[in-house]
């Protein structure tokens, strides 16, 4: 729409809401869509979550895959519609099969907790594992658990210290506390206390409320010089990867 994006004429979200009404209610899979968007945020219109739900359910039935995700998320959160993880599981299906990534994420949350679904830690790696090779880091750093535990996949510290390191890379927090721990003791990766501290330290920098006493405990095992050395690594890696 011209209104929303402001292409041509004045961005105006309210015309632009009231012209997605307008296709939406002539049966506009992608205009029902955006005016869910529109009522979920409140841009344009007043927020209002049973409208978002309705107008995603509207979008989700003709196949549009970012309304079955939303609705699948309307559902796990309750908002405008009961809560219900089996409604939610149901939609996060449908947009996962469809290649949805975050879809794919959520959908292995509900299996590995028994949410909605039968709990299945096969399914659970099954669908992290999808969304991980599209580089979502929670999908990441969810299948590492479950490679580095030995839930629904063979126990295998290497293969979880491997996607510790992708999710770590991309600033996943608690990805990074794990990891350095995987390095301080070596396990799945030879021991390096170096990078130990550099994982520690970037993980509590970011998540202060992550225990520093691991961070505390390698500096003990380590002389000056490697300190300074793990302390250089962790603020070039924090620079280039600033936002």
């Amino acid at each position: 729409m011209l209104y929303d994006r402001g292409s041509g004429v004045g961005q105006d979200n309210a015309e632009a809401a009231k012209w997605y009404g307008v296709a939406a209610d002539r049966g506009f899979a992608d205009a029902q869509f955006k005016l869910g968007v529109m009522y979920g945020v409140g841009r344009g219109v007043a927020q209002d979550y049973e409208q978002a739900a309705y107008w995603y359910r509207q979008a989700a039935e003709q196949g549009v895959v970012k309304a079955q995700f939303n609705l699948g998320v309307s559902y796990g959160r309750g908002l405008g519609v009961a809560r219900n993880d089996g409604e939610a599981a149901r939609w996060y299906h449908l947009a996962a099969e469809r290649g949805d990534s975050t879809a794919q994420n959520n959908l292995g949350v509900l299996y590995e907790l028994g949410r909605g679904v039968p709990h299945d830690d096969s399914q659970a790696a099954y669908w992290y594992r999808q969304a991980a090779e599209q580089g979502i880091a929670n999908a990441q750093y969810n299948l590492a658990v479950l490679y580095e535990q030995g839930r629904g996949v063979p126990k295998d510290p290497a293969k979880a210290a491997v996607w510790y390191t992708r999710a770590a890379e991309l600033g996943q927090a608690d990805a990074q506390f794990n990891l350095g721990v995987l390095y301080g003791n070596g396990r799945g990766v030879p021991q390096d206390l170096v990078r130990a501290y550099m994982w520690f330290s970037l993980a509590v920098t970011q998540s202060p409320e992550m225990p520093r006493v691991n961070l505390e405990l390698a500096a003990q095992r380590m002389s000056l010089e490697d300190i300074s050395r793990a302390q250089k690594l962790a603020q070039d890696w924090a620079a280039q990867n600033s936002p």
